[in-house]
């Protein structure tokens, strides 16, 4: 069982962008995901094994 990711979560991930963030809002979960660099605004599409290779932590969006 994989991790349980939702969409308007906020997820840092390992390596940083070439903008210099390293957290992305989820915008859409599946069997992929597109998630939204929270730096620079730029959208990517990833598979779900290499968005939980990448994922060191994960900020749900009802924690407050």
């Amino acid at each position: 069982m994989g991790m349980i990711i939702n969409p308007g979560d906020v997820v840092t991930l390992k390596k940083t962008h070439p903008c210099g963030s390293s957290t992305w809002k989820v915008l859409r979960s599946g069997a992929d995901f597109r998630i939204e660099c929270e730096g620079c605004g730029h959208q990517v599409m990833l598979s779900r094994t290499k968005l939980e290779k990448a994922v060191k932590k994960i900020e749900s969006a009802g924690a407050v």
